[in-house]
C-alpha cells in the first residue's frame, strides 16, 4: 500500500543548489489511463545543475519536481490501461510528445516544462514509458532516459555509423561514456578525450581505441583526423563554441558533427569555408520513445552496464548535485529513493 504522503524535491528558484528543497506531499491520484510508478532511481544530467544554478538557456517553469531521468515499478494502474501491468519495470522518456519520426517542435520535457522524477511516486501515461531491461537494475535504469538515448540517436540516427565506422567522444561526462559503451556494441572504433589520466584508464577499460589528453594534445581534432586514416565518421560533440573548430579538423569530409551540448558559451570563430565540403552537422535533442526502445533492445543483447560514479539516498540529493558540479567523477551521479 502506497504511504499517505509522497517526497519530492521542487526547485524554489534557480540561483543555487541550496534552493533545492525537500517537502511532503499528498500522493498523487491516478486517474483513467495512467499508472502510478513508484520511482526507485534517478539520475542527473548537466542540464539538471545548469537549471538549479540559473544557466539554463531554455524555458524553466517555477517550482518544479527535478529530473527527466527516472526508473520504477508500476504500483497502480487505472481503467483502460493496456501497454504495461502492474509489477512491471520501467524508465520514462525524456519528453512527453516524441514517440517517434521526426521530432516534434513543442516538446516539453520533465522537469522544465513539467514535474519531472525526483519525487517518491510518479502518476503518468504509459505511453510516456519504456520497459527496462531485465538485467539491469533500477539504478542502472535510471541512467538512460537523456544520456545514453542522446548518444543512441547521435551514433545510430537517420544516419547510423556502421561497423568499422570511427567515432570521436569529448570528454567523460554521461553521453560521451555511454557513446564509447554503443559504439563498441555497434562495432565501431573510439577515439576519446580527456585531461585526466586515470580518466584515460577508464577509457581503456570501456573499449576506447585511442585516448588523445587534450591538454597535452591541444590540436586534439588534427591528432584525431591522424589516428583515423583521414578523419572520423562521427563525432559526439558535447562542449560547444570551445571545441567546435577541433571537432571540424578531425572529422573526414562529407561525414557528421552530431551537436549536442552547450557546455561553453565562447570559442574560436567558425568561418563558413570550414564547414564547406568539410562536415555536415546534425542537431541532437536526446531522442524518441522508438529510439529509446530499439537502444534498450541493443543494450539487453549485449548486457551492456551503464557506468555509475557515485549513489546518494534520496535525502542528500544536493549532494549529487555537487558532485556533479566538481566534474571529479567518471561516469553518472544517481538517487536512490528507496527508503
Amino acid at each position: 500500500m502506497a504511504p499517505a504522503q509522497n517526497r519530492a524535491f521542487r526547485l524554489r528558484e534557480p540561483g543555487s543548489i541550496e534552493n533545492l528543497e525537500m517537502a511532503e506531499e499528498s500522493m498523487p491520484k491516478v486517474q483513467r489511463g495512467e499508472v502510478l510508478v513508484r520511482v526507485k532511481a534517478t539520475s542527473l544530467n548537466y542540464r539538471d545543475l545548469a537549471m538549479v544554478e540559473g544557466g539554463y538557456p531554455g524555458e524553466l517553469r517555477e517550482n518544479l519536481v527535478q529530473l527527466s531521468d527516472g526508473a520504477g515499478e508500476i504500483v497502480e494502474a487505472g481503467e483502460d490501461v493496456r501497454r504495461f501491468r502492474i509489477g512491471d519495470r520501467v524508465a520514462g522518456n525524456f519528453t512527453r510528445e516524441w514517440f517517434g519520426g521526426k521530432r516534434p517542435s513543442y516538446m516539453e520535457p520533465y522537469g522544465t516544462h513539467s514535474d519531472g522524477w525526483l519525487t517518491d511516486y510518479k502518476v503518468i501515461n504509459p505511453e510516456e514509458l519504456v520497459r527496462l531491461p531485465d538485467h539491469l537494475t533500477y539504478e542502472q535504469g535510471a541512467t538512460l532516459p537523456c544520456a545514453a538515448v542522446t548518444a543512441w540517436n547521435a551514433l545510430h540516427g537517420p544516419s547510423p555509423a556502421g561497423p568499422g565506422d570511427t567515432v570521436l567522444t569529448l570528454g567523460t561526462g554521461g553521453v560521451s561514456v555511454f557513446a564509447v559503451q554503443l559504439a563498441k556494441i555497434l562495432g565501431l572504433r573510439v577515439i576519446s578525450t580527456t585531461s585526466s589520466s586515470w580518466k584515460e584508464e577508464k577509457l581503456q577499460e570501456l573499449g576506447s581505441n585511442n585516448i588523445i589528453n587534450y591538454n597535452d594534445t591541444p590540436d586534439w581534432g588534427k591528432r584525431a583526423e591522424e589516428l583515423s586514416n583521414g578523419g572520423v565518421n562521427r563525432v559526439v560533440e558535447v562542449v560547444g563554441p570551445a571545441s567546435f573548430h577541433q571537432s571540424i579538423e578531425a572529422v573526414a569530409p562529407g561525414e557528421e558533427v552530431a551537436l549536442i551540448g552547450v557546455l561553453t558559451r565562447t570559442g574560436e570563430k567558425i568561418d563558413y569555408y570550414d564547414l564547406f565540403g568539410k562536415a555536415s552537422t546534425r542537431t541532437i535533442g536526446v531522442g524518441s520513445r522508438d529510439m529509446f526502445e530499439s537502444m534498450n533492445r541493443a543494450i539487453a543483447a549485449h548486457q551492456l552496464t551503464p557506468v555509475i560514479d557515485t549513489v546518494y539516498p534520496f535525502e542528500q540529493a544536493q549532494e549529487a548535485y555537487r558532485h556533479l558540479k566538481s566534474q571529479n567523477f567518471f561516469g553518472k551521479m544517481v538517487i536512490s529513493h528507496d527508503q
